[in-house]
């Protein structure tokens, strides 16, 4: 397929990015180039990704780190696709009931350390990295070590987001430390180095991933946390392992689009997009009220059901059967009224973030790697290891405290989770990398992104750019390139339209013209990325 890449030269905006034997597209301009200086010197996609992810991780600190959790798809020039999840696990001596009696909510609070899982992201790469890479961890590390130890520029979004953490990153004496040099958030234009990340990717660096889950620093990182209130302990980090599982998938005008299953949301975004095959053809035009109506209730009824059944699968009862079945789809399409709003659903159990970084890479043998890696919230539970540099993000707030909820929190198990790398298949082959991030926005932005490709025709740069809204929980959230006009007819069919306070989310995509042999990429102006191809 080919699609449109002209476009109005005399509007703000940019064109998709060209390139033929290689191209990356991150949220952070270091990142992408450091992805395309692995490329060009013989390195894959999966080389490239993983030497990006880790400058974003030192680059982007609000939004991703070694802290964090990390989830991929991998697919080579022929199709076999392969899913990665590397989402921690909760300790082994945590217990419900007594977070229930401790906290007194059914919550568990974003700056606690009960919110910290044992982070995956380190474990992920070095599994990537063994499974279909050519370089050594050691190797693809550097980048991001020379950028924690030798400084770098905070770009505008970063020193945006940076400002708005101030508070979460006063909760802890390493994140003041390391994250509010002279107490306060960096500008735009200032330099930040994090020497003691630099010492940590280091050892990361010469021993692998072990030196983070074994040994001293695994040892630093569990006696902090057990001192700031966990239950965490040396054997809950020697004893994660990241796992490769079978993607799940839909077809969507004869596309297959794959997911990473759960504890992701992927199969909500797969819900989505069935709920658009089951409701036959689109709406006339990308921005009429038709479309965005259509957008905002499958996106409540879509949720309603991730609220009741998403979680860990090894905990069962995730009923992915049933979230993936065409029937549930239509049944859920002929309920969306185009003249009115539904009725009102209950409020998410589930606390709202915006905060992760996702790339994707495509590199000259035409494999693709689709990652996506978080911190969850804005520099997640804001609790920082002084003696390692690490923060830690938060992700155990997504757990529930619901006695019996499929989701409820347990020693081992994984919270649901909300990060999700997308990917296309056409005729057998790769078609596309693409990821929407924004917490619970991404299916949303999934589907959004998948209609403006497939159905409308839209070049990457221009899916991505489409204005956005979004319908759960509360108000109907429009961001500014909704019109005037087109608040009003929503507001006419009883949706309660306000003006989003940030964008919703940021995304990338490459997509494969095998036609023309040529790669064309693009990247959100949400965010500071870009895409770029050689």
């Amino acid at each position: 397929m080919i699609p449109e890449l002209s476009r109005d030269f005399q509007f703000p905006g940019r064109s998709s990015a060209i390139g033929e034997h290689g191209m990356a597209a991150t949220s952070h301009s270091a990142a992408t180039l450091t992805a395309l200086d692995v490329l060009r010197s013989g390195g894959n996609a999966v080389d490239a990704a993983v030497a990006a992810v880790a400058v974003q991780c030192v680059v982007e600190p609000g939004q991703t780190g070694i802290g964090g959790d990390c989830f991929a798809l991998l697919s080579d020039a022929d199709g076999n696709v392969r899913a990665l999840n590397s989402s921690g696990r909760a300790p082994a001596a945590i217990d419900a009931e007594g977070l229930r009696a401790e906290l007194g909510s059914l919550t568990i609070p974003s700056a606690s350390a009960h919110a910290v899982t044992i982070p995956g992201a380190v474990a992920g790469w070095q599994a990537l990295i063994e499974t279909a890479g050519t370089r050594s961890l050691g190797e693809l590390l550097q980048p991001a070590i020379s950028f924690a130890r030798h400084g770098y520029r905070v770009s505008p979004r970063i020193a945006s987001d940076w400002a708005q953490g101030k508070s979460r990153l006063e909760t802890s004496d390493g994140a003041r430390n390391y994250y509010l040099p002279s107490g306060h958030a960096p500008a735009a234009g200032d330099r930040h180095v994090l020497p003691k990340l630099a010492d940590t990717l280091e050892a990361i660096g010469k021993d692998g991933a072990a030196a983070f889950y074994e040994g001293p620093i695994a040892a630093r990182l569990s006696a902090f946390l057990k001192a700031s209130g966990g239950a965490h302990t040396a054997e809950d980090f020697a004893g994660f392992r990241p796992e490769f599982v079978e993607p799940i998938a839909t077809e969507y005008r004869g596309v297959r689009v794959l997911e990473c299953p759960p504890n992701g949301q992927g199969v909500i975004a797969l819900l989505m997009i069935n709920m658009l095959q089951a409701a036959g053809n689109p709406a006339a035009a990308p921005d009429s009220v038709e479309r965005f109506h259509f957008l905002a209730e499958a996106t409540k009824l879509a949720f309603r059901e991730r609220d009741r059944w998403l979680a860990d699968p090894d905990a069962g009862r995730t009923q992915m059967d049933r979230l993936l079945d065409p029937g549930l789809a239509a049944e859920l399409a002929r309920m969306i009224d185009p003249a009115r709003t539904l009725d009102p659903l209950p409020p998410s159990p589930l606390p709202a973030h915006h905060d992760t970084v996702y790339l994707t890479v495509v590199d000259r043998d035409r494999n693709v790697v689709s990652l996506i890696n978080s911190l969850f919230e804005n520099f997640g539970s804001g609790l920082c290891c002084p003696d390692t540099g690490v923060l830690f993000h938060c992700r155990g707030r997504a757990f529930s405290l619901e006695a019996g909820h499929p989701n409820e929190v347990a020693p081992g198990k994984r919270p649901a989770h909300t990060i999700i790398p997308g990917l296309m298949l056409k005729d057998g082959r790769p078609l596309a990398g693409f990821g929407v991030m924004g917490g619970d926005f991404q299916p949303v932005g999934h589907t959004q992104v998948v209609g403006n490709l497939l159905d409308y025709g839209m070049a990457p740069q221009a899916a991505i750019d489409w204005p956005r809204v979004m319908a759960y929980p509360g108000p109907l959230q429009v961001e500014r390139g909704i019109g005037t006009e087109l608040r009003q007819a929503l507001s006419k069919l009883g949706h309660d339209v306000v003006e989003t306070p940030a964008p919703h989310g940021g995304g990338q995509m490459i997509l494969i013209d095998y036609a023309r042999g040529a790669l064309i990429g693009g990247s959100d102006p949400r965010k500071d990325g870009i895409a770029l191809g050689y």
